[in-house]
């Protein structure tokens, strides 16, 4: 597999369920701003609610800086909806459900797992250019952390916004950055 990073997201629309309604998205929608690709294998199943949940926890927190989270399942828009009225989990979800069900979204970002029509379970965060800065790809049992999502969103948003800057390991906000010069090479 070829990483995605610092490249720019293909063309894309789609039908997502999204508070209640079924509205289109596309690529359009997120130029300008940052934005979460949240795939994942499939509705109605085990390790997906959770991690949904999760990031449905930090969805307020995530749009306090600007970022806007779309869940993506081969399942329809119709599937997401009944999944959506009948968990209490996923019921919390207020971010965008779309159904992929021609797997053009999940093709363009390379997580379609062949011959199952089914997306890998894989996070893409991409910057208001629609450039992808940062990737996560799990095997089908291990479940994303949204708290560690929400950490690189904020140091991929320090790093845009302070040029020279780069965020080390752990690195979470308020702390210290690295401004890397021949003065610091062997020196950490």
């Amino acid at each position: 597999m070829t990483t995605l990073v610092n490249t720019e997201i293909k063309p894309f629309n789609a039908t997502a369920f999204k508070q209640g309604e079924f509205v289109e998205v596309s690529d359009a929608d997120v130029k300008g701003k940052w934005s979460i690709f949240f795939f994942y294998p499939a509705d109605f199943t085990f390790v997906c609610p959770t991690e949904l949940g999760d990031v449905a926890d930090k969805y307020d927190e995530l749009q306090k800086l600007g970022v806007e989270v779309f869940s993506v399942s081969t399942d329809t828009h119709f599937t997401h909806k009944a999944w959506h009225d009948s968990s209490e989990t996923i019921g919390k979800i207020q971010y965008y459900m779309v159904g992929d069900q021609t797997g053009t979204i999940t093709n363009n970002f390379g997580v379609m797992r062949e011959g199952q029509g089914l997306a890998d379970r894989a996070t893409f965060l991409v910057d208001p250019d629609g450039v992808i800065q940062a990737m996560e790809i799990t095997a089908e049992g291990i479940g994303r952390d949204a708290d560690d999502l929400l950490r690189k969103v904020k140091a991929a948003q320090y790093v845009r916004n302070h040029p020279g800057e780069v965020c080390p390991a752990k690195w979470k906000e308020g702390e210290e950055t690295l401004s890397p010069s021949l003065d610091l090479v062997g020196k950490i």
